[in-house]
C-alpha cells in the first residue's frame, strides 16, 4: 500500500497548478494571444512551466502508487499530460502555442475536475 497522504499531498500541488494555468490562460481567445505580446509570451512559458510540473508530478504519483491510481480514472488520458511534459522539457523551441492553446481551452476544466475527485475519493478512504 502506498502513502495517501504524500500522494493527496501531491495532487494538491497539481490542483494548484491547474488553477494557476486556468487563471493564466482566461485572457487567451486564440494562439496568437500568447505570441503576439511580450506578455502572452510570458503566459505561455509560465503555463508551460506549470505543465511541466503537472507531467512530473503525476509520474511520481504513477511511482508511488505502482501505476494503480491514475488508471481509475480513464477520462483523463494521463499518458498525453505526462508526454507533454517531456516535449515541453526536451523540444520546447518546436512547441507551438496552438497546443498550449488547446489544451487550456479543451482540458483543464476536465483535469482539474478529476483531480479534485481524485482527492476526495482518497480523503474519504482514510
Amino acid at each position: 500500500m502506498y502513502d495517501k497522504n504524500l500522494v493527496i499531498d501531491i495532487l494538491s500541488q497539481i490542483t494548484e497548478a491547474v488553477e494557476i494555468i486556468k487563471e493564466r490562460c482566461a485572457f487567451v481567445t486564440c494562439e496568437d494571444d500568447f505570441v503576439d505580446t511580450k506578455e502572452g509570451q510570458e503566459k505561455l512559458d509560465g503555463i508551460c512551466m506549470k505543465l511541466i510540473a503537472i507531467g512530473e508530478s503525476l509520474k511520481n504519483i504513477d511511482k508511488i502508487t505502482d501505476k494503480k491510481l491514475l488508471i481509475k480514472y480513464p477520462q483523463i488520458e494521463w499518458k498525453k499530460i505526462k508526454g507533454i511534459r517531456d516535449f515541453i522539457s526536451h523540444h520546447y523551441f518546436d512547441l507551438d502555442a496552438d497546443v498550449v492553446f488547446g489544451i487550456c481551452k479543451n482540458n483543464i476544466e476536465d483535469l482539474l475536475f478529476v483531480l479534485k475527485k481524485i482527492k476526495n475519493d482518497l480523503k474519504e478512504k482514510n
